[in-house]
C-alpha cells in the first residue's frame, strides 16, 4: 500500500528516483565518531564510580542514571559507526591490506557489548585501544598518516587523528 501511495505521489509530483550504493556519500567515511564515543563510555564509567561514593541521595540517583544510560547510547554508538565503516567502506583490496580487519571489529563489537553490560574501566579502555587500531588502519588506507594525541578533556586518553 506504500509503495502504491509513494508512486502516485511520485507521478504527482514529478519526482525523479534516486538512488546510492552506499550509507552515506562516497570518501565522507571517518572513525572519529566512534572514537568519541569510546572516550565517552570510559568518561561516564569515571563520573559513575565517582558519584557511586557519595551519601544515597536523590541526585546521586539522577547522576547515576543518566550516567548509565549515556554510556549504553555511547558504547551502541560505537558499534555502529564502526560497523558502518566497515561494512560499506573496507572492500576487498582494503582487507587485503588489513587482513585481521574482521577479527578487530569482532572485537569492538564484543568489547562495547561488555561496557554496555558493566563498569569496568579497563575494558573501556580497551575499547578506546581497539577503535584506535581501526582508525590506524582505515586511515592507512587512504594513504594518511597518523598521530596519537591525547584528547584535551577528560579522561585525557589518546585519540588517532590524521596529522
Amino acid at each position: 500500500m506504500f509503495d502504491c501511495l509513494a508512486q502516485t505521489a511520485e507521478r504527482l509530483i514529478g519526482a525523479d528516483t534516486a538512488s546510492a550504493h552506499c550509507d552515506i556519500p562516497c570518501k565522507i567515511y571517518d572513525p572519529a565518531p566512534a572514537l568519541i564515543a569510546a572516550l565517552s563510555v570510559v568518561r561516564m564509567i569515571d563520573i559513575i564510580n565517582e558519584t557511586a561514593e557519595k551519601a544515597d541521595s536523590l541526585e546521586r540517583t539522577n547522576t547515576l542514571t543518566r550516567c548509565i544510560a549515556i554510556k549504553e547510547e555511547e558504547a551502541a554508538r560505537v558499534k555502529d559507526e564502526i560497523r558502518v565503516i566497515w561494512g560499506d567502506y573496507f572492500k576487498a583490496p582494503q582487507i587485503e591490506a588489513h587482513p585481521a580487519i574482521h577479527t578487530l571489529v569482532h572485537k569492538i563489537m564484543m568489547t562495547a557489548g561488555a561496557c554496555k553490560q558493566g563498569v569496568d574501566r579497563a575494558r573501556a579502555e580497551e575499547l578506546v585501544e581497539d577503535v584506535n587500531q581501526f582508525a590506524e588502519a582505515f586511515w592507512a588506507t587512504k594513504d594518511v598518516t597518523t598521530e596519537r594525541r591525547a584528547a584535551p578533556y577528560p579522561p585525557g586518553l589518546l585519540l588517532v587523528r590524521p596529522v
